[in-house]
């Protein structure tokens, strides 16, 4: 069973605008609560890139 864990910057319930990570065998996975099906899989370093590019776009 996957064991996601909700961004702190979601909102304060269940279902409220998450995003959601959780760890694979061999990646990374991604979802947003609205379409809960649609998993992206990103490696470390993929994450670690988005990450960084939402930061820039941010600030």
């Amino acid at each position: 069973m996957i064991q996601w864990q909700k961004s702190s910057f979601s909102g304060g319930g269940d279902g409220n605008e998450c995003v959601e990570l959780a760890h694979g065998d061999s990646t990374l996975m991604l979802r947003e609560s609205d379409d809960p099906t649609r998993i992206l899989p990103l490696t470390r370093e993929s994450l670690a890139a988005l990450l960084g590019r939402i930061h820039v776009d941010r600030t």
